[in-house]
């Protein structure tokens, strides 16, 4: 199928909200962390791109979109693999989005529920080493997510990129991929709550084998993502 639309902008930028907008306008499915533990397999996939054996096509397999970690680490590669795929670089606020990562993807509970799993050990050479290895530290963070968000830009121009905010609404998204603004609200989701609650999914016994690389069970996926 081939990637169409690459994001840019790291987790806790409204990532999960833009994954629902993409797939609303046509460009799904779309590829989250979510997917990650989703895919069976997919958990060993990504610790090969962090060895520098990357296999985009296997990965994105079945695929119209990427958004959120680990994705966005990688991506100056996508964007050389897929030349014709758009680019949309996700931001908010650096202190705001310093703050929502310490209470959700980057908190002490999650990195120590996380941390002897196989999904841990992936989380580890991917976001931990993005972050030089402290994933807490402010100045740390502030300054990668600044740089990183200031070289995306500084890599292509208007045609390719959109530098965008969940709060831009759909106006300049459907703009910038020639599509029709749809009658509803923009998506709102993955809050703090949302966050706490899939920590207890993960908990569980299908939570468990997903963190240790064996996909979501079947009857799961289908009451998460539908039938398609």
């Amino acid at each position: 199928m081939g990637l169409k639309i690459i994001g840019a902008g790291f987790g806790r930028t409204g990532t999960a909200s833009l994954k629902l907008a993409l797939e609303k306008l046509g460009f799904g499915p779309c590829y989250h962390m979510s997917e990650v533990l989703a895919n069976a397999g997919h958990i060993d996939l990504w610790n090969d791109v962090a060895d520098g054996a990357a296999d985009w096509e296997t990965i994105f397999k079945n695929y119209q979109s990427t958004v959120d970690f680990p994705a966005s680490i990688y991506w100056r590669a996508l964007a050389a693999a897929y030349p014709d795929a758009k680019v949309v670089l996700s931001l908010r606020d650096a202190e705001r989005w310093y703050e929502s990562t310490q209470e959700t993807i980057l908190s002490e509970k999650m990195w120590e529920f996380t941390g002897p799993t196989r999904w841990g050990g992936m989380l580890d050479r991917t976001i931990r080493t993005l972050f030089e290895g402290d994933i807490h530290d402010r100045d740390t963070l502030i300054r990668i997510y600044n740089e990183h968000n200031e070289t995306v830009k500084a890599a292509f121009g208007p045609d390719r990129l959109l530098v965008f905010e969940a709060k831009d609404g759909w106006a300049p998204l459907c703009a910038f991929l020639g599509v029709e603004v749809p009658d509803e609200a923009y998506p709102r989701v993955n809050s703090r709550e949302e966050l706490q609650g899939m920590i207890a999914m993960l908990e569980s016994d299908a939570g468990r084998a997903m963190i240790n690389g064996d996909g979501m069970p079947a009857a799961m996926r289908e009451q998460v993502f539908g039938k398609g």
